[in-house]
């Protein structure tokens, strides 16, 4: 699952972060829950803005070294788009010749 969020900083212009796998499993760890939950639509504000966060830092864009401090510096943080990461399956071919 991949989301993108819109990060408005109370100062600075606003970014697009991407959750990464790595993003999901730091926030299953620090809050015991499962990304069962996400596809739900069960998560809190603090969900979203610890993905913000967490995905802030994983690419590489700057922000304070506490969670607390990264919410005290922001306006807002919208959901963009939610990509569903079970991905489709196609037709069989194991087994199959290259010829049939």
């Amino acid at each position: 699952m991949k989301i993108t969020l819109q990060v408005t900083p109370i100062e600075g212009e606003p970014y697009e972060v991407t959750t990464t796998m790595r993003v999901i499993v730091d926030w299953e760890r620090k809050y015991k829950k499962s990304v069962n939950e996400l596809a739900t639509g069960r998560f809190t504000l603090e969900d979203i803005i610890f993905f913000a966060y967490q995905a802030a830092k994983v690419q590489g864009i700057p922000v304070p070294m506490s969670l607390d401090g990264f919410i005290e510096k922001l306006e807002n943080v919208e959901v963009v788009e939610v990509e569903d990461g079970n991905p489709t399956t196609g037709d069989s071919t194991a087994g199959a010749s290259p010829n049939s």
